[in-house]
């Protein structure tokens, strides 16, 4: 067809990353479908079903384009209702509508009157993993620079927090070692806490493919998942013990001396005094689990993975079933740990593979919207909240103000009941977002902003992998960076960038241990491939080749014995009573679903939160839904499936759907580092509808 062109771009949903390519109607200005190139690095050819049918949102009927400002904020505001009197356009009974000068005008006004009277830190910035690099980076700087500030976070916090912070204190780089065509160079996979055909299939399909072919994958998860048809090791274990689990494999190689001695002494500290440690840890030793009832043989399993795992150029695969946990951070030192005694990184097909979740959230991160990073992983001038810290500072009064880009927190963070008593106290909520989502009706001022498939913007992947996105079609809208541009010049600012392009050669300056060889230019070249920073006059797919990332090229062994807690806990005293929930994702949705359910082709497979039940439990389950309810609070009904997919006594819940409320069941309970919600296990009770 003659009006049809052919554009390549990034995929906008995971962390993997995908290369895509559209095909578009240029007169109508209209995304007709999405594939992935043969040569695709990342993607191989392939996509998952969210990346070829995932556009539906870019032009759906409730997409957000005009600016709304709350009519009750502008009673509460009248100096600002006067000013915007000629802007205004009534909506419904909630919303006037306004023009971009209108609501940039009507957020400064009030930003200026709350930095007045309660102080400069009484503002604070969350979100920006849903943006381009070049938005994160101007989101901090106008936060940190312009409002003065220090208080900027990003949803890493409820996800992959725990990956920096665990990854930078053993080796320096909080970030994946290898590439994900790596897979195909090992000998030896494991897979701990992540699903990673639903929410990582494209790295899946590689993983499956080697598994497949030399069967030498263990999959530990607390349920089984269709990643364990394909393993070796098919590993179900209790709730909440990941760290007891990576102990006992250390614990194995060191019993059975299956470490490499030379590559310990050249390259790592404290190995001595973590062997101690680890052999006087009755939590350590496997046997341990000959006490577990149910779980016994994974007293022999975890040896025998042990064993594979330090004999053979192995890597390890973790998701969010890692790093939701009181622990999380411990338990990715644990996994560095194996890595470390085992010389299984710095190499090809050796190595360590958070799979991150957002499609730039390893970006965002690496923007300094972190309260204690600035851009590059460097230190800030000061350091601010984390986003729980936020909420409670909001509930003494001290927090009056959110920006909010892109990052529905009053849907996917842990206590909502919590959440929305600190939003009802602020005196601005300012959201920029597609769509009117849990978040965007609860804010004063909402604009909408070019989703990805309007804009040019570098994102970067779950393998540090910088992809140069391009517009599909084209939009009026304002990108995220603009509006804060706008944000900045009304506030006192003078910034002046004419496109992204300049804000990224900014980053390259400011950021440019890792980026300053990654320019447009190069990235253009380069689109289908991407460049792994950091990227100076080469990029680099392998890390840690020749040193760590620490202050002195060593890395780092810290001990933390496992706490006794939870479903094992009971267990061992005779006490499993009641039900152990877990949350996790399905192929068809992502995150808030604010995107994916606005394509018929993927809500039809899954349009309601599903709770997964034992069959062996079925006789507890008198009706088609049941309400759960922890101590913190109580889930809307929810359709129940019976199932042999989870173990007795526990039960499996996605979180897409934000009517279904299943984040009021978790409280304040979150790693003990770094502050990421505990999501993945609350003691729930249930209630028959």
């Amino acid at each position: 067809m003659e009006n049809i062109e052919v554009i390549d771009s990034v995929c906008t949903y995971c962390g993997t990353g995908c290369d895509i390519a559209a095909n578009v109607d240029v007169k109508e200005n209209k995304i007709m479908s999405i594939f992935a190139h043969p040569d695709g690095v990342v993607s191989q050819g392939k996509l998952c079903i969210k990346g070829k049918y995932g556009f539906d949102f870019v032009d759906a009927e409730d997409r957000l384009r005009i600016p709304r400002i709350r009519k009750s904020f502008l009673e509460k505001n009248p100096s600002i209702k006067e000013a915007l009197a000629s802007n205004l356009v009534d909506l419904d009974a909630t919303w006037y509508e306004t023009n971009l000068d209108g609501a940039t005008t009507a957020a400064t006004m009030k930003l200026k009157e709350i930095q007045a009277k309660y102080g400069d830190k009484s503002v604070c910035s969350i979100g920006g993993a849903r943006t381009s690099c070049e938005s994160s980076y101007l989101f901090q700087k106008f936060t940190r620079h312009t409002l003065g500030s220090p208080h900027v976070d990003n949803c890493a916090r409820v996800c992959h927090s725990p990956s920096l912070s665990g990854m930078r204190r053993t080796i320096g780089e909080g970030a994946a070692t290898n590439p994900y065509n790596d897979i195909y160079n090992c000998e030896f996979m494991i897979v701990i806490g992540s699903n990673t055909t639903e929410a990582h299939p494209i790295i899946s399909n590689r993983i499956i493919d080697v598994a497949r072919e030399h069967d030498n994958l263990a999959v530990f998860d607390v349920r089984e998942i269709k990643l364990h048809r394909f393993a070796k090791y098919k590993a179900i274990m209790p709730h909440e013990a990941n760290l007891l689990i990576l102990n006992m494999l250390a614990y194995v190689i060191i019993d059975e001396e299956l470490y490499d001695d030379s590559f310990m002494a050249d390259r790592t500290k404290g190995f001595l005094d973590f062997k101690a440690k680890i052999l006087a840890d009755e939590y350590a030793n496997p046997d341990y689990f000959n006490k577990i009832e149910g779980y016994e043989y994974l007293s022999k399993m975890v040896r025998k993975i042990a064993r594979e795992y330090a004999l053979k150029k192995s890597m390890i695969f973790w998701g969010l079933g890692i790093t939701e946990h009181i622990d999380g951070s411990y338990a990715v030192m644990a996994m560095v740990h194996l890595a470390l005694m085992t010389g299984n990184i710095g190499k090809s097909g050796a190595g360590l593979m958070p799979l991150r979740g957002q499609n730039n959230v390893q970006g965002t991160c690496d923007m300094g919207m972190l309260p204690y990073y600035d851009p590059d992983y460097q230190e800030p001038k000061e350091v601010g909240l984390m986003t729980p810290q936020l909420v409670d500072a909001m509930l003494r009064d001290e927090i009056k103000a959110v920006l909010n880009i892109g990052e529905d927190i009053t849907h996917i963070h842990p206590n909502l009941n919590k959440i929305d008593r600190a939003f009802e106290k602020l005196e601005l909520l300012f959201v920029q977002e597609l769509f009117m989502t849990d978040v965007a009706n609860k804010a004063d001022i909402v604009v909408g902003v070019k989703s990805a498939y309007e804009k040019t913007g570098v994102y970067v992947n779950a393998m540090r992998r910088l992809h140069l996105s391009q517009p599909l079609v084209k939009s009026d809208l304002p990108d995220d960076w603009e509006v804060l541009q706008m944000l900045d010049n009304k506030m006192g600012g003078s910034y002046n960038y004419k496109n992204s392009n300049e804000v990224w050669d900014e980053v390259r300056e400011v950021a440019y241990r890792r980026f300053s060889g990654a320019s447009y230019v190069r990235l253009e070249r380069h689109r289908k491939r991407g460049l792994q920073w950091p990227v100076h006059t080469e990029d680099t797919p392998i890390l840690h080749q020749l040193d760590f990332r620490t202050d002195d090229g060593l890395g780092e062994f810290h001990y933390h014995q496992y706490k006794l807690r939870g479903m094992v806990e009971e267990i061992l005293g005779k006490t499993l009573t009641g039900y152990h929930l877990t949350t996790g994702r399905t192929i068809a949705h992502y995150n808030n679903a604010a995107q994916t359910k606005r394509s018929h082709n993927l809500n039809k497979r899954y349009d309601e939160d599903i709770l997964l039940v034992h069959e062996g439990d079925a006789h507890e389950f008198t009706s088609e839904k049941v309400i759960l309810k922890s101590e913190f609070g109580q889930t809307n009904p929810l359709t129940i499936k019976i199932t042999d997919k989870v173990q007795p006594k526990t039960l499996f819940a996605t979180f897409h759907h934000a009517e279904s409320k299943i984040n009021n069941l978790f409280g304040d309970k979150s790693d003990e580092v770094i502050m990421t919600a505990a999501f993945k296990s609350i003691k729930v009770e249930v209630i028959n509808c």
